[in-house]
């Protein structure tokens, strides 16, 4: 058992993910059979069946799913030690990953991120977007730009203050539709929202009734355009498909979006920067660090 090979358990996992032997072979840049091998090894030396054959691919039995996240935590640790070992010492170089939310990551960082290399051509950056929290204790990812207060001991974080979320939709629709006059006429339009109610989602509703109290509860309205995804929604703005909630700063650079009962709407959304206080002396990270801090705060001050 001592001497499985950290190749079986990613391939391990890559079927896992995938369903396939075939896909899994893509993913990782194997042929089929190798792929075939390495699961097989892994079987007989675990000593479990991993995979059922199914119409619908390969399904994992109970002990491949008990194994998965002893898998997910060792993919995670090669990774940290593969970036680790992508730099110099004492050099602006190697490996830097970011977990920062859908939006944030492709409307506001590309330009922080691209003057960041221009100034440090060896840094290479890995982008995480997802609205879900990634554990940089434990090193999923090396530095995030979060909309909630990191709480854990060990993380260095730099407040950059607060992004304000306003009402838009684009002209065409408010044409079409007319522009609300009061808070009460929403309901007769269409809305864009989330599809779900995630933790974001239900601290988001308890903000606006605390900051906008004239604003109708986010459950007695109609959402007629949902999507799971927040960049899914700025697209269905800019679309014309309805009224969502949008970022001041993006939104002013469209002069097709305006702004919608700006006297009643307004949620401020509190950002971070955080990374893993032992990171900090490392040159590559902290100027990561120093930089997605310096571009925020220009963003935020707008």
């Amino acid at each position: 058992m001592n001497d499985i090979s950290w190749d079986f358990y990613r391939t391990f996992l890559a079927v896992l993910r995938s369903g396939s032997l075939s896909a899994a072979a893509r993913e990782l840049g194997l042929t089929q059979p190798t792929v075939g091998r390495h699961i097989d090894a892994l079987e007989e030396a675990v000593g479990y069946q991993l995979f059922t054959r199914s119409q619908q691919g390969l399904l994992p039995t109970e002990p491949a799913l008990a194994m998965k996240p002893y898998a997910e935590n060792l993919a995670v640790t090669a990774a940290a030690m593969q970036r680790l070992a992508s730099g110099e010492i004492g050099t602006v170089k190697g490996t830097v990953r970011i977990s920062a939310s859908e939006v944030i990551g492709v409307e506001v960082l590309p330009p922080i991120l691209a003057s960041l290399q221009d100034e440090h051509p060896g840094l290479e950056l890995e982008l995480s977007l997802s609205d879900s929290l990634e554990d940089l204790l434990n090193r999923e990812a090396d530095i995030a730009v979060r909309m909630t207060n990191p709480a854990q001991d060990a993380l260095i974080a730099r407040y950059i203050g607060e992004i304000p979320l306003g009402l838009y939709a684009h002209r065409r629709y408010l044409d079409r539709h007319g522009i609300p006059e009061s808070p009460e006429q929403l309901t007769h339009h269409r809305m864009i929202g989330f599809d779900r109610r995630t933790a974001f989602v239900r601290a988001a509703a308890a903000r606006i009734r605390s900051t906008a109290p004239g604003f109708p509860d986010i459950n007695d309205i109609r959402w007629s355009y949902r999507a799971d995804s927040n960049l899914a929604q700025l697209a269905a703005i800019c679309g014309g498909a309805g009224i969502g909630i949008c970022q001041i700063g993006i939104a002013e650079r469209n002069r097709e979006l305006v702004r919608v009962l700006p006297e009643v709407f307004e949620l401020p959304l509190d950002t971070w920067v955080a990374m893993h206080e032992n990171l900090k002396s490392s040159p590559r990270w902290r100027a990561t660090f120093d930089a997605l801090v310096k571009g925020l705060l220009e963003y935020v001050r707008g």
